[in-house]
């Protein structure tokens, strides 16, 4: 991806997720539809409306937006959130801890375990403490599948996406300011909270670079916390 470039499109069978760079920074914005009531999510009004307002009528056809989650209070995670919720209306969601840093009135204060309802789409907050005190991330998990075994038709979990904000990127977790005790917290979150509980396919979707999935870094967990950071 890169900024003013076109949209990374996945397509799921209950949500489209699409995919856009913005700002200087190169900071991901995700707009997730849901196929059926065709209600929409941005996961953060990083920076440059107009393209943001491009990525909302992508999804919907027109400027329908019902929910802007900020990841986190940093400023170049909600440059461009005034606007985009001026034209459209949206909800205002972001961690209860980080409200007070987005200039923009917080309208739903989220603790980790909250469940957010956009449509027919159902996600869960999980709570990433270290790189602000309420960083967020958003799980969305695919519907159960049906799928045929040897005793007949056999339930199948539905594939996790994890939109995690600068809590967890692919080489490592989000920037501490090398201090240890921050640090020991976001890794220990990072880990208990999402490493623990996902398995290797869940798909990662950081605030800036490329994708990746939970696979690719588990094995290198041990050492990032060597290392510190």
């Amino acid at each position: 991806m890169t900024p003013g470039g076109p949209s990374a499109v996945r397509e799921l069978d209950e949500v489209v997720i699409r995919k856009a760079s913005v700002g200087s920074m190169d900071n991901n914005a995700y707009l997730l539809t849901c196929r059926v009531s065709r209600s929409q999510l941005l996961v953060d009004a990083a920076d440059e409306p107009d393209r943001l307002l491009e990525l909302v009528r992508e999804g919907s056809g027109g400027a329908r937006l019902d929910v802007v989650v900020t990841t986190h209070g940093h400023p170049d995670h909600h440059r461009a959130l005034e606007p985009v919720v001026a034209v459209t209306g949206a909800l205002t969601a972001a961690g209860a801890d980080d409200a007070a840093d987005i200039p923009v009135p917080t309208k739903r204060r989220l603790a980790h375990g909250d469940v957010l309802v956009v449509g027919h789409l159902t996600l869960e907050v999980v709570g990433l403490r270290g790189h602000t005190p309420g960083s967020v991330a958003l799980v969305y998990r695919e519907p159960v599948r049906g799928v045929d075994g040897p005793r007949g038709v056999d339930a199948v979990p539905g594939r996790v996406h994890l939109f995690t904000g600068d809590s967890l990127f692919p080489a490592g977790v989000g920037n501490t300011g090398r201090d240890p005790v921050r640090f020991e917290r976001l890794l220990t979150d990072v880990t208990e909270r999402l490493f623990d509980r996902f398995d290797d396919s869940a798909s990662v979707y950081p605030g800036h670079g490329a994708d990746t999935t939970l696979g690719a870094e588990r094995p290198h967990l041990a050492e990032w916390r060597r290392r510190g950071w």
